[in-house]
Order: structure tokens, then C-alpha cells, then sequence
């Protein structure tokens, strides 16, 4: 498909990269000065000239390629592709027989052998989004290995990279039959107003199906519910399906309003009844403490990174002063969901934080369950960045 630039990778990371740690780092190698193109293929060896792996350049994040192939006889041509494309739907083969879900996700990145590169799909139409133009590069032979390996209605795609590594907005349409947007899609028996043609998101994140079960079917009957960062509530949806007398959805974005109202509608529940207010989240805990305000059962699900007018919030930073004004908003003997996709820190760190927020405000509580990906967003051990979702729900003793 291409020739082969061969890499040297520096001696200490070499070690990990054996054992299968798949993200190529600019300062892993010697000469990343010769990389000219993404999408070109790499030959990584040790400084000895002895073979680790073979992959592609991409820019992504701190990386800049993915390792593709620990077989040094293996191509990474048509062939490859159809047989990473297919190996990942096989896998998946319960979730397509599940009359009560249709939306999951197909392709999860490195979890299935190419990293940059996920594949999602919404009752028969498949999204594929592209992290970096070095995986683009093989665009053509992935969207023809999913064409070969799936019953495909339509294909849509997100490039989520420019020159500055944004999102590329636009329409995303491929091939196939378009949409009818909203596109109506099921998790677990609740009905999601999809958009596929719409920005970066689509209007729900796949990878809280287990949590957002379980807040409906063991949280929410007779509560009162708080989502912040709510997005278009899908929380709050499945809290009110589970019996929460009241939901409250609290988010910035001017959007939340019509779409949360969409969501709630289309699942045939009176929006009126529920609270949905358009806010920053940090002066609505303002708001909530003069008011004197407590909720039953509170979800803190905020982005990794924000910013508003006044305020900036890093979860690396920030989210344990976010969870101790969370906690004052909890009835004692309620319920936190904390949760957050930052990468940067693990489960045990994201612990902490909880440790930390409840002993500077005096309080104590008790760990009733945890979550991180779903088994349809496939992981590898050996790179733990990539199980990314951590979310613990915390008893407020």
C-alpha cells in the first residue's frame, strides 16, 4: 500500500512497546524528523535494528502514529483492514441482536487494532470518526472493509482534526441512503434523538449505557434528581423513566434546552414537570446554596476541560472542588454519581479525589458502585489511557 519508514524508538521505551503499548510519541523515537506525511507507514525498531512493530503516522493528541502490526510479515493493506473490520462486528454480535438497543459502538480505536479510528452505529447507519489525517489517509479501505463486513444502511463520518487538531465541521454524509434526522434510536428500551449531520456530538455519549441503566433501574424511584452538565439529559430521561419525582437538568449550552425537551418528549415525558434551565453550572450552585436547595440523587458528569466567562475547569484540577459543592447539594443518605472521560488520571487517583472532598467537608460516605467502559468500547491492558470512563457512585453518609 505504501513504503515503510523505518523509526528508531530510544531504549527505555522499548520495553513497553513489546509488550504491546500501541501510541507512538515524538519523543519515544530518534528521528521523527523524517516523518513527512501522515498516513505514511512506520517500521519501528529498536536501536539495534531489531523489529518491534509496524503502524502509520497520525497526529493525535501526544501522538504521532499508532502501531498496527507486531508481525513483521503481515501488510497493512485491504486485506488487513477487512479483517480488523470484521473481526470487530463478529465481537459484537450480541448487541446487534438486541432488539432493545440499537446504537452501540462498532469499532472502539487501539481496542480493536486501529488506533485514531472509531466506528459507531445508530439503528443501521454507521458513524465513522477519523482522529488525525494519518488515519483518514486509509479512508477508502476502511470504509470498503465495513461495506464488505456489515448491512449497511448509510455511512456518515466526523474528521475530528484540522491544522490545529479541532473538529472539521460538516455535513459527514458518505454514501448509502441519508438519514431522516432526528434518526430515533434505542438503549435499553429508551428512545435517543440522534443527529449525525450536526457538529462534533450526535446527542448522546454511548459509552454511559451501563450507567445510565442503573441510575433508571436501582436510583431513581421516588428521588429527586440533579443532573449537571446535563448535554440534552439523557440522565435525566432515564431517571425519570426510573420514577425520579422531579429531574433538574442544568447546562450552559443555549442548545440543552430544545434537545433535552426532545429527549423527554420523545420518550413520552412531560418536559413541563421537569426542570431545565439553561446555566452555568458554577452559578447555579450559587443559586442552589442561597436557596437552600438539596437533591436526592445528584450526577456531576462534567467535560474534562471547560470554560466560561468567568470561570475555567480542568477535572485534572478542578473536579474535587467541584464534587465538594456537589456534595452540599446531597441529602444526607443520597446519592453522587461522579463521573468523568479525562484520560490523565486513573481510577485509583479519581478515588482520591473523593477521599479528599468528603474529609475537607467533614463528611463521610460510602462507594456503592463503579463503571468504566462498556464491553462494546474494546480496551487493551497494556495501554490504560484508553479505558478512559471512570464513574463511581458515592452514598452520602
Amino acid at each position: 500500500m505504501n513504503t515503510e519508514l523505518t523509526l528508531q524508538l530510544k531504549s527505555k521505551y522499548v520495553n513497553e512497546m513489546k509488550k504491546g503499548y500501541p501510541l507512538i510519541q515524538k519523543e519515544s523515537v530518534l528521528d521523527a524528523a523524517g516523518l513527512k506525511h501522515e498516513g505514511e507507514l512506520i517500521r519501528l525498531t529498536d536501536e539495534r535494528h531489531r523489529f518491534i512493530g509496524k503502524g502509520y503516522h497520525g497526529k493525535q493528541n501526544k501522538g504521532i502514529g499508532w502501531i498496527l502490526s507486531a508481525n513483521e510479515n503481515e501488510d497493512i493493506n485491504q486485506s488487513f483492514f477487512d479483517n480488523k473490520i470484521k473481526t470487530a462486528i463478529q465481537s459484537r454480535t450480541e448487541f446487534f441482536q438486541d432488539e432493545g438497543t440499537t446504537t452501540f459502538r462498532v469499532f472502539n480505536g487501539e481496542g480493536d487494532g486501529i488506533g485514531g479510528l472509531t466506528i459507531d452505529y445508530f439503528e443501521g447507519f454507521y458513524l465513522i470518526t477519523w482522529y488525525s489525517k494519518g488515519i483518514f489517509h486509509f479512508s477508502r479501505s476502511i470504509i470498503e472493509a465495513l461495506k464488505k463486513n456489515a448491512d449497511i444502511k448509510g455511512i456518515y463520518q466526523k474528521k475530528r482534526f484540522d491544522s490545529q487538531g479541532k473538529f472539521v465541521d460538516e455535513d459527514g454524509f458518505v454514501e448509502g441512503i441519508k438519514a431522516e434526522f432526528p434518526l430515533i434510536v434505542k438503549e435499553n428500551g429508551v428512545k435517543f434523538a440522534i443527529y449525525l449531520n450536526d457538529g462534533a456530538m450526535v446527542g448522546v455519549f454511548l459509552d454511559q449505557r451501563d450507567v445510565r441503566k442503573t441510575i433508571r433501574d436501582q436510583y431513581s424511584n421516588g428521588k429527586t434528581v440533579l443532573n449537571l452538565f446535563s448535554y440534552t439529559g439523557a440522565f435525566s430521561v432515564f431517571a425519570a423513566l426510573g420514577g425520579a419525582i422531579k429531574t433538574t437538568s442544568v447546562d450552559l449550552a443555549n442548545r440543552s434546552l430544545s434537545k433535552t425537551i426532545e429527549q423527554f418528549s420523545i420518550n413520552e415525558i412531560d418536559y413541563e414537570a421537569q426542570n431545565i434551565i439553561v446555566e452555568d453550572v458554577f452559578h447555579y450552585f450559587k443559586y442552589a446554596l442561597k436557596k437552600n436547595l438539596k437533591f436526592d440523587l445528584v450526577i456531576l458528569d462534567p467535560p474534562s476541560f471547560a470554560r466560561s466567562k468567568k470561570y475555567t475547569f480542568s477535572a485534572a484540577k478542578d473536579y474535587k472542588d467541584l464534587l465538594k459543592e456537589t456534595i452540599a447539594l446531597t441529602e444526607d443518605n443520597g446519592m453522587i454519581v461522579a463521573s468523568t472521560n479525562c484520560s490523565t488520571f486513573s481510577m485509583k487517583k479519581f478515588k482520591s479525589f473523593i477521599e479528599i472532598a468528603f474529609k475537607e467537608t467533614g463528611g463521610k460516605y460510602k462507594i456503592k458502585d463503579e463503571f468504566s467502559l462498556p464491553s462494546d468500547f474494546k480496551t487493551l491492558k497494556e495501554f490504560p489511557e484508553g479505558n478512559y470512563l471512570k464513574v463511581v457512585f458515592i452514598e452520602k453518609m
